[in-house]
């Protein structure tokens, strides 16, 4: 059991290093995606030229074969240089039978969506490690495991400052105490404990005893009210339980399929939102809890140092990076260029228009002319990027906050 909450410099250190740990699992999903383009181009004898993580200055880089490994100084994604992606670039002629536009259309799609099932893949996998070696919430029974201590005796979740301390704080009370019994009443769960806490009589005073750091300790407590019953002031921890392996592969697909749907509707509803990015209501709706590196950084720093216990602190770091990995593969899977869905959509165009050619008994047509779709995709890359930017002034002017 802990002791309590830490310093306002502990609380720092905590938060950075969730913000650390945020990026640096960004990091490793953007190398993951990568990785995907990049092992399948090269099985099927394809040359990639360049396998980076990040943009902007180089800042180490080291040759294995005919492939460049580095690291770029902005650590906003990364990319894999494909010899010949699109048929506008100029490739050496001794590299031309390697181009990946010269492909076969099937392998082309193959190195095209790897990149996104190794982000499911990953998001899958957390999900089974939650599952099987942290633990869920037991269908939201409550324990006597204080996971947050009430500030005031308030009616609203929000205190201000006419509102009187609430008795649990006033006692000391302290995040991770055990309750074991309240005015003389032994309590087991939530349950018990909140039957005594509404039983017991406004502004009488009553003995907690709690087992803290393995030892018990006794606080006189005088109780307060709201409603018309006693009141006390903390929120349980919640009780949790491990999966098997079956169970646990259930829970993935079933809460994947949850995810998707969830993203799906952050994505649509992402133009609706903009005007309200940086209101109070931001996140009213599904588009206004989107939010950039920043914003995940930020979460996960709000995660690290809030007064969870680390079971719970690391099931939501989990939690945020497969809805991170979720969210960069869905993403990437829209039929718009540059992403990895409008090469896709391409490769499905030719074929399509291919075979719609045999069947007239004329020619295959050849690629697709990509000069006609620059223009287009220069708009995407600018809509993008205004958007991104967009959301990290949000984020940092007017920051989610995850529920407490």
């Amino acid at each position: 059991m802990g002791t309590g909450p830490g310093t306002g410099a502990d609380v720092w250190l905590t938060y950075l290093i969730g913000a650390a740990a945020f990026v640096l699992a960004l990091l490793l999903s953007v190398m993951l995606h990568e990785a995907g383009h990049l092992l399948t181009a090269k099985r099927f004898g394809m040359k990639a030229s360049q396998f980076f993580v990040g943009f902007g200055a180089t800042l180490w880089s080291r040759r294995r074969g005919e492939t460049e490994y580095g690291i770029k100084a902005i650590p906003l994604g990364g990319f894999v240089k494909i010899i010949g992606y699109t048929p506008l670039e100029k490739v050496d002629p001794a590299d031309e039978p390697r181009a990946f536009y010269r492909q076969p259309a099937s392998r082309r799609a193959v190195v095209i969506v790897t990149g996104v099932v190794m982000n499911l893949i990953l998001a899958f996998l957390l999900l089974i490690v939650l599952a099987m070696a942290v633990g869920l919430p037991d269908g939201g029974k409550a324990t006597t495991v204080v996971r947050r201590v009430s500030p005031c005796v308030a009616a609203t979740a929000t205190c201000t400052a006419r509102d009187p301390e609430s008795p649990s704080r006033k006692a000391g009370l302290r995040v991770r105490d055990r309750i074991v019994s309240f005015a003389g009443r032994p309590v087991r769960d939530w349950d018990q404990l909140a039957a005594a806490i509404r039983d017991a009589k406004p502004g009488s005073t009553v003995a907690v005893v709690v087992e803290r750091s393995g030892a018990r300790v006794t606080l006189p407590v005088t109780v307060a009210e709201v409603g018309g019953h006693g009141y006390f002031g903390l929120e349980p921890a919640l009780r949790t339980h491990r999966l098997g392996p079956v169970r646990a592969v259930r829970f993935s697909v079933r809460f994947m399929g949850e995810m998707v749907v969830s993203v799906a509707r952050v994505v649509v509803d992402i133009p609706h939102a903009i005007p309200k990015l940086f209101s109070h209501d931001r996140a009213s709706t599904p588009g206004g809890q989107a939010g950039s590196v920043v914003g995940g950084a930020e979460a996960s720093g709000q995660v690290f140092s809030s007064s969870d216990t680390w079971q719970e602190k690391i099931g939501t770091f989990i939690l945020l990076v497969a809805s991170l990995n979720l969210f960069v593969g869905l993403l990437n899977l829209l039929p718009l260029l540059p992403l990895d869905g409008g090469h896709l959509a391409v490769v499905c165009y030719e074929r399509v228009k291919a075979r719609v050619f045999l069947l007239r008994g004329r020619p295959d047509p050849g690629p697709v002319d990509m000069a006609k779709l620059m223009p287009v995709t220069y708009v995407v890359v600018m809509v993008l990027v205004g958007l991104g930017v967009l959301l990290i002034l949000a984020d940092v002017i007017n920051p989610l906050k995850l529920p407490q």
